[in-house]
């Protein structure tokens, strides 16, 4: 699955955007230095996601909204449309 498939599944779940998830992230004092096994415990119990949803938020509270091209444009499973990852939510880019 795709890093914004991910982040997709988790509004789905969670029916928070990517955004309000990672505000709350950082709101409990994470940032870019903190320890994955942390930020994953927490998401863990305050949102019950496991370690597939909750590396997403990892990587982008570490290196910003930001993925490699690496997958960009293939016709694999792990495919994303675009680097940018959308944190607005699902609506919003409908929208847009």
């Amino acid at each position: 699955m795709s890093f914004q498939a991910y982040l997709d599944g988790t509004e789905k779940k969670t029916g928070r955007t990517p955004q309000q998830i990672l505000d709350l992230i950082e709101a409990q004092g994470f940032g870019p230095e903190s320890k994955a096994g942390d930020v994953l415990a927490f998401l863990k119990a305050e949102l019950d996601l496991g370690r597939g949803h909750g590396m997403p938020f990892v990587h982008v509270l570490k290196n910003g909204p930001t993925i490699s091209d690496k997958h960009v444009g293939t016709t694999g499973s792990h495919r994303d449309e675009s680097t940018a990852l959308r944190l607005d939510g699902i609506a919003a880019r409908r929208a847009g």
